[in-house]
């Protein structure tokens, strides 16, 4: 990105933002093959996250809200990491969000096969080829509250699941708004604000300081939070496969133990990000998974889309996430299958889920039962 571009200004349909010098987009009338109607307008959500020289006319504006700057675009980071405190935009689902702390993962992309002769760290698959893993940063991240409500239809924002307490009548609780980023998915910016982001965790784990770059850093509660969390929160294996166009990338994490009726239940949740490469429209019909415990057993299930949605991709919003569980009495297993796709003139095809892992901690201790500071 060029220094000009890295001085545009980040914009967000939302009143309650304060102006921090000249808007970029002027409220003038869109020209050529750039205008959007009036429907299609109406149908992008607030907060309306616009590339850069777009224009928006005041006519084609969500009712009641108003463009205004946010912050200002930075150069993204071709090498090394983001810091704790760096606030960015998703490059997919358009949400504000602030940096807490990175995880390296290794990535096993199934589209990127290695020589069957090298020895490499290898996915575990049936079947399949083989695959070499490599170094890959992820990021945990605070989602900005108002824009919740309108990435919920195309990825969850209360993904990051714990196990509740023995004596909870829950089974599982959930974080709001915490999230992770791949470091391609991170569009850095910088604001003049000192509490730039909407999140109940936010000053809690953060704190201003004018001398630092980025200006936000790590409170003693977000490094004890970490560190007592850390085995519940850990991210160490992307699995990524791309069949006719639809990549799939599946993130397991290990939850915990419970023992029920005398025996030992496992526990994992696992993200799944679908993303449509094409410029075809699709949606998600049915989803076929197997199941193999290490206790021999093999289940298969099926159902009609995930999570009770049978979302469509488009060009216009390419993906979909979601996370959901798996629970084994066995402390480990494998996970494969595909999701079944309609093209707009009824056609079928089923796009493979890569294999991957259920593995447990040996020298696990208790699951989180709430927030520990």
């Amino acid at each position: 990105m060029s220094g000009c571009a890295a001085r545009r200004y980040v914009a967000a349909a939302l009143g309650r933002c304060r102006v921090r010098g000249p808007p970029l987009w002027e409220p003038t009338p869109p020209r050529g093959p750039r205008t959007l109607s009036a429907g299609a307008a109406a149908a992008l959500p607030p907060p309306l996250l616009l590339p850069p020289r777009r224009h928006l006319s005041s006519r084609n504006r969500p009712e009641g809200k108003v463009l205004e700057t946010v912050g200002v675009f930075e150069a993204p980071k071709q090498h090394g990491k983001y810091e704790t405190g760096q606030l960015f935009l998703h490059s997919v689902f358009g949400y504000r969000g602030i940096v807490l702390f990175p995880w390296q993962a290794r990535l096993y992309d199934r589209d990127v096969a290695s020589p069957v002769t090298e020895k490499s760290e290898n996915a575990a698959g049936h079947g399949s080829k083989e695959v070499k893993g490599k170094t890959h940063t992820y990021y945990q991240v605070l989602i900005d509250a108002r824009d919740c409500p309108h990435i919920s239809q195309r990825s969850q924002t209360e993904a990051v699941t714990f196990l509740a307490n023995h004596d909870d009548s829950r089974a599982l609780y959930a974080i709001p708004g915490l999230d992770y980023v791949s470091h391609e998915d991170i569009l850095p910016y910088s604001s003049t604000d000192q509490v730039p982001i909407q999140h109940e965790l936010f000053e809690r784990f953060l704190m201003y300081d004018q001398t630092k770059v980025p200006p936000f850093v790590a409170r003693d509660t977000l490094c004890a939070w970490q560190e007592k969390n850390h085995p519940w929160l850990e991210l160490s294996d992307v699995h990524r496969e791309t069949t006719e166009n639809i990549r799939v990338t599946v993130i397991p994490f290990y939850m915990g133990m419970r023992e029920a009726q005398n025996s030992h239940v496992y526990w994992w949740r696992y993200c799944i990000r679908l993303e449509n490469l094409d410029s075809e429209v699709v949606q998600l019909r049915e989803r076929h998974w197997r199941i193999f415990s290490l206790s021999g057993t093999l289940e298969t299930v099926r159902g009609r889309g995930v999570v009770g949605r049978e979302p469509v991709l488009s060009k216009e919003q390419p993906a979909f996430q979601y996370s959901s569980h798996v629970s084994l009495q066995a402390s480990s297993g494998h996970m494969w299958g595909t999701f079944r796709f309609e093209r707009p003139d009824g056609s079928h095809f089923d796009v493979r889920i890569p294999p991957f892992s259920l593995e447990s901690n040996k020298d696990e201790k208790t699951p989180p039962s709430g927030l520990h500071w």
